[in-house]
């Protein structure tokens, strides 16, 4: 398994996985109108949009989008927002972090958190955090973050628009 910052070439491979971590975030956390949701903004203007995001992102600082590559294909990612961004929270912003499922418990996560961790601790903070939204339901998720130390930080709340 190769972990190495994202490449344009990538693109396509990214969208498959950015969708399937869109598409579990409805998945198993909430009723079925949560999950229509997050289905209904996968257009193609989104993915777009997203693309174009990525790039930007990747010309702050390579590191900030990380992807697992099988030699084959791309298996899992983990998004940093780049250091400009980090006053969105004064620290360091853990935006994703997908496995396809078919290589989770594989150590794959571990290697993209660490790759997080590291552009984290390289970057200019306010405060000296590594912060993410996490759905409290998501317990896949919570194990992971458990693992590596996350704390509750506050409770982000929503109003609908």
């Amino acid at each position: 398994m190769e972990i190495r910052p994202y490449d344009a070439d990538d693109a396509d491979e990214l969208w498959k996985l950015k969708r399937g971590f869109e598409l579990g975030l409805g998945e198993g956390t909430g009723t079925d109108d949560k999950a229509d949701i997050y289905a209904e903004k996968l257009t193609d203007e989104y993915r777009e949009e997203y693309t174009d995001w990525v790039e930007r992102c990747v010309r702050d600082d390579e590191r900030c989008v990380t992807v697992a590559d099988d030699g084959e294909e791309l298996v899992g990612y983990v998004f940093v927002l780049p250091a400009r961004l980090a006053f969105i929270w004064d620290a360091a912003v853990l935006n994703e972090i997908f496995v396809h499922p078919d290589h989770r418990g594989t150590g794959v996560a571990d290697e993209l958190m660490e790759a997080a961790v590291t552009l984290a601790r390289d970057q200019p903070l306010p405060l000296e955090r590594l912060v993410l939204d996490v759905d409290r339901e998501n317990d896949r998720a919570q194990a992971l973050y458990d693992r590596y130390g996350f704390e509750h930080w506050g409770e982000m709340v929503a109003k609908q628009l």
